[in-house]
């Protein structure tokens, strides 16, 4: 559960993903006077006191709060690596693994200084549903933890040309108008 700074309500976890790139500093979807760091952490949120279910949530101005958080290569994440460490089990599209017992808390920064400002999600249908509440603060991963993100596939298992599940973000977006505002002092 998310809940205070720019939020009314407390938003409830529904789940979270990663965006990265192929290689170098290319993969988080969002900037920081135009830097962009290699992969960014989405923990996706939804507003289950004013609405019966998330696809409810997902389509209203104030439904989802995303929270983002940058990686950055450095040092192995020490509570990264259980799920990096099992991504194998579902390196193929339409595969499923049981994964028991990993709170996405043990991701977040130290610091929980941040941005935000009202969006939209990044992927089709772009609705304008979204709080995002960026993280200034990066998280370090290791290159070979990245690494093992960047060996998943679009592709299934059978199929005879196995296409790399990699640039899965979207380019960052023109602010057309909307306020950052910041939790810190400038």
């Amino acid at each position: 559960v998310v809940s205070g700074g720019p939020l009314e309500n407390p938003y409830k976890l529904k789940q979270f993903h990663f965006h990265w790139g192929q290689r170098g500093r290319q993969g988080s979807e969002h900037t920081v006077d135009g830097k962009s760091y290699p992969g960014e952490l989405h923990l996706v949120h939804w507003n289950s006191t004013k609405y019966n279910t998330f696809g409810e949530a997902a389509v209203s101005h104030d439904g989802l709060a995303v929270v983002a958080v940058f990686l950055e290569t450095g040092d192995k994440h020490a509570n990264l690596h259980r799920l990096t460490d099992a991504l194998y089990m579902v390196k193929f599209k339409e595969t499923k693994a049981q994964f028991k017992d990993f709170d996405p808390q043990c991701l977040l920064p130290k610091c929980r200084d941040y941005w935000t400002y009202p969006g939209s999600l990044t992927t089709p249908p772009l609705h304008e549903s979204v709080t995002w509440i960026v993280f200034k603060e990066p998280i370090l991963v290791s290159e070979k933890q990245m690494d093992k993100f960047r060996m998943l596939l679009f592709s299934g298992e059978e199929d005879s040309e196995k296409q790399p599940m990699v640039d899965n973000f979207r380019p960052p977006q023109p602010l057309k108008g909307r306020t950052v505002l910041a939790s810190f002092k400038l």
